[in-house]
């Protein structure tokens, strides 16, 4: 019997809806995932049906097949575990399908059938939002983050059972909300800094042109022997740039989302980032690289 589960993936920092395509029929006994899958991919099979037989569930020795679709994207990451799962939970008949239309499931199984944290969820769920998906069932410890996207129903779970029990109704899950007085757009928790601009004492030139540059948007070099005081000065800047309004503060939450640095107590970054790479540099260390290129 086939079934079709949507998931989540990311390419860069944008994500893109997958299908998650089960087929459980009879013949001898196998399991493949096709549809370029990682290394990572091609070991959650044993995650995946370890997990649904510690859960309770019997898979009958079944020829299982599931497919990553589109085929022509390469898939990489443990987000595709509850999605398979709830796939082959369905084409053995233990969950009602009919209500899995506009449901997106994320999540990383482990061995007991627990759900795990995965990187990446706002980037996804902004994009949820954009393709009109209605629910996301994700982890209990991504929820916080993911609830920063408001027009779609976020769902926490904590195990397969769970979700499959909510799923066929035994159970209610309240739709997660932020948390009550917390005002994402101008909320100032984590923007907090360790040192100040005022501090500097001295050096009028130099703070005059940093002051034209951050209020206009301009690039700044500065030049000078060592022990002049340039990256004192560097490290000050962004106290003096302007707040990050609510676009740009999604952009910045989402690399910190994609590369698992997003704190679990601040779903939204809302302080403006600084970095001071050395100056012998590479390109790659200071872009990001790899053979799937991602931001470090």
């Amino acid at each position: 019997m086939l079934s079709i589960i949507k998931s989540m993936s990311l390419q860069g920092l944008e994500g893109y809806l997958v299908d998650v395509q089960v087929d459980v029929s009879a013949g001898l006994p196998s399991f493949e995932i096709v549809g370029l899958p990682d290394a990572t991919i091609k070991e959650s099979k044993e995650r995946v049906r370890t997990a649904i037989r510690n859960s309770g569930f019997n898979l009958f020795s079944r020829k299982i097949l599931i497919n990553l679709a589109p085929a022509s994207r390469r898939k990489e990451g443990t987000m595709y575990d509850l999605a398979m799962a709830i796939g082959i939970l369905c084409s053995n008949n233990y969950i009602n399908r009919e209500d899995l239309k506009k449901t997106v499931f994320i999540g990383e199984l482990s061995l007991d059938g627990r759900v795990g944290k995965v990187n990446g969820i706002l980037p996804m769920c902004i994009e949820l939002e954009k393709l009109g998906i209605e629910r996301v069932i994700l982890p209990k410890d991504n929820a916080a983050e993911a609830s920063v996207v408001s027009k779609i129903s976020i769902i926490p779970v904590t195990s397969l059972m769970e979700t499959v029990r909510y799923l066929n109704n035994e159970i209610q899950i309240e739709n997660y909300k932020a948390v009550e007085g917390f005002n994402l757009q101008n909320d100032n928790s984590n923007s907090e800094y360790l040192v100040d601009f005022s501090e500097v004492k001295g050096q009028r030139n130099i703070k005059r042109a940093v002051e034209v540059a951050t209020s206009g948007g301009h690039n700044l070099l500065m030049i000078g022997s060592p022990g002049s005081g340039k990256t004192m000065i560097a490290k000050r800047i962004p106290t003096i740039l302007p707040d990050l309004d609510f676009e740009e503060s999604l952009e910045v939450t989402k690399i910190h989302s994609i590369t698992g640095n997003l704190s679990e107590n601040i779903p939204i970054i809302t302080k403006r980032p600084f970095r001071s790479p050395h100056h012998t540099v590479t390109g790659a260390a200071l872009v990001g690289g790899g053979k799937y290129p991602k931001p470090r």
